[in-house]
């Protein structure tokens, strides 16, 4: 690609690379120059302007980002995406629904040194999106770009952004009570909130005593795909009663305890077919949390393993929350 200054008359059919007002119109940049843009900008009193001109092999920015977006989501539908028409060398790829954005990164940093011109910015791995959300762009910088650079980008990252949707469709909910404890609706208006934002229903809520015995009884009894507890006193030890009573029902613990701030004393699952998620107090709040991140892999079926949830801790200060009985600065737990 040609690019810099040149006469009014040798203007015609490039690209124009810097806006420029001609008259009482604005040229902007990136349109193609044509013989009437070239006489308004010789009225205007313009006798050269700085321009974009391609040459043999290369690819229109529009052109080029419409191609790598087509290699990053082949098959749009299918990943769950929805894929922008090319504008000043933009494509977004977005949420088709609520789920989770799954992504290759090592696919992407390949694609990303290709060319400084060729890039794509995506939101986290695994970060949960709603409908319409940003999961990926792709930018073309300028305003060409050689298309063999644009086809090797293509090969290295075909597939490599999806959204995984949801795969159950209703949790169920138990909440302890205790004298004393916190208030309970708050909270459980918090969790609906997580819940059908990722699409579902929380088909279920039942309240009882903070003890091992009535909560096995009710795990067993809950309707729902998936089932979460929130305990009036807070989870300290894997042989709590909220641990223990999974146990009880004849369920398994896999893991007790994360490395994310707010939400370490959360506790993952399962009973029968039915993935358990015990839930730190801190979801309570509507703010982020570790409990956030569990629930959106596990409601859109996405393995989550202690080995996964201890790789949360890069990245898992979270930030602080008013509600916080012991603030981290304090040296609460």
């Amino acid at each position: 690609m040609k690019f810099g200054p040149v006469a009014l008359p040798e203007a015609a059919g490039a690209i124009l690379a810097h806006s420029v007002k001609a008259g009482d119109r604005k040229l902007r940049k990136g349109i193609t120059l044509t013989p009437d843009h070239v006489a308004q900008l010789r009225q205007a009193g313009l006798t050269e302007v700085t321009v974009a001109r391609l040459e043999p092999g290369d690819c229109h920015e529009d052109e080029a980002a419409t191609m790598l977006a087509t290699a990053l989501a082949p098959d749009p539908a299918q990943a769950n995406l929805r894929v922008t028409e090319a504008f000043t060398g933009r494509v977004n790829l977005l949420a088709d629904g609520p789920g989770v954005a799954v992504l290759d990164p090592e696919a992407l940093q390949r694609f990303n040194r290709i060319n400084p011109m060729i890039t794509v910015a995506t939101v986290p791995q695994f970060q949960q999106m709603g409908a319409g959300g940003m999961v990926a762009t792709i930018k073309v910088i300028s305003y060409a770009v050689p298309r063999s650079d644009v086809q090797t980008a293509m090969q290295q990252a075909q597939g490599a952004v999806r959204l995984v949707r949801p795969q159950y469709r209703t949790a169920g909910l138990v909440v302890t009570d205790i004298a004393g404890g916190p208030p309970n609706e708050k909270g459980i208006a918090a969790i609906r909130g997580r819940v059908e934002a990722l699409g579902m229903e929380l088909f279920d809520v039942q309240l009882v005593p903070h003890r091992m015995d009535a909560l096995a009884a009710a795990v067993q009894a809950l309707r729902g795909e998936l089932v979460m507890i929130l305990t009036g006193s807070a989870t300290s030890d894997e042989n709590d009663v909220a641990p223990a009573s999974i146990r009880a029902a004849g369920g398994v613990v896999d893991r007790f305890g994360m490395p994310v701030d707010p939400g370490n004393l959360l506790f993952l699952g399962a009973l029968k077919d039915r993935p358990v998620i015990g839930l730190p107090g801190c979801a309570r709040s509507p703010a982020l949390n570790g409990a956030d991140w569990v629930l959106s892999r596990v409601a859109c079926g996405i393995e989550t393993t202690g080995a996964d949830i201890a790789a949360m801790g890069v990245g898992g200060l979270l930030k602080e929350i008013p509600t916080r009985p012991q603030p981290r600065a304090a040296g609460g737990k």
